[in-house]
């Protein structure tokens, strides 16, 4: 009886894991792309693998630690023009958004100066390890947030191992499902860059507003999940109409 009445929760566990788990898959993808054809799935099953059990470790550390995460470890700036007020929390969130927006923004500005000349040497640019290291650093980034989030839904331990190993599971399912899908559609990786991009953004205003800064006076806010949701709805809307109506022009001419 005590497994049944934790199902609900374990239920809305996996659905965070897989939910928060899509824009980490669409990293995944992309940086698996820089090590050499045959080693792009060994490193990504790999690499979800071991953030699977390093966010297990994360898990009872945050239990342990859970108050001087949240407590404020220095402060900066002039309140004038920029300040905040900084825990371990908010520097997580703020460096890996910080890191997922430079990681687009150069894959976008890769796509802009591409000319087809350089598809052959930039496989294997970056060694296996360098991008298992990044694959697994990213991952534990984006899991701080979902593991106090559980925290916050369920006391017990259990559950929330449970629901790691379910999410881990997933998602190294869907990761060669997803790459495989960019690769044959190398249109939808615009969509997905941009995508990735917003993710840097939202990531980016939560560590601020974690950080309690303030630009000018007025305090930096977090993006909301629903406006990311929107965002990526309109993207994805745009993208499907942009497509159809090419295909369009294509037939008449």
């Amino acid at each position: 009886m005590a497994i049944i009445e934790h199902l609900p929760t374990l239920f809305m566990l996996v659905l965070l894991q897989a939910i928060l788990g899509i824009d980490n898959l669409l990293y995944i993808s992309i940086e698996s792309k820089k090590v050499e054809l045959a080693k792009q799935k060994q490193v990504r099953q790999l690499g979800i693998l071991l953030a699977m059990f390093l966010r297990i470790a994360l898990l009872f550390l945050v239990v342990r630690i859970l108050p001087l995460l949240k407590e404020e470890i220095f402060a900066f700036g002039n309140p004038a023009v920029l300040d905040g007020h900084f825990s371990i929390h908010a520097l997580i969130v703020l460096i890996g958004g910080g890191f997922i927006l430079y990681t687009a923004t150069k894959e976008i500005w890769h796509i802009i100066t591409y000319d087809g000349s350089e598809e052959d040497s930039a496989k294997g640019k970056q060694s296996f390890a360098t991008t298992l290291l990044l694959i697994v650093v990213m991952n534990l980034v984006f899991s701080v947030d979902s593991i106090l989030t559980a925290i916050s839904l369920t006391e017990v331990l259990w559950v929330m191992v449970v629901a790691i190993v379910i999410g881990g599971l997933i998602m190294i399912i869907l990761a060669d499902r997803v790459s495989d899908f960019l690769k044959k559609n190398r249109v939808y990786e615009v969509l997905g860059l941009f995508i990735l991009f917003i993710v840097g953004i939202m990531l980016l205003s939560e560590g601020a507003h974690l950080g309690h800064m303030h630009l000018a006076g007025d305090p930096i806010h977090a993006m909301p999940k629903s406006t990311f949701y929107f965002v990526v709805i309109v993207l994805i809307g745009i993208d499907v109409i942009q497509t159809r109506y090419q295909r369009n022009l294509s037939k008449t001419r």
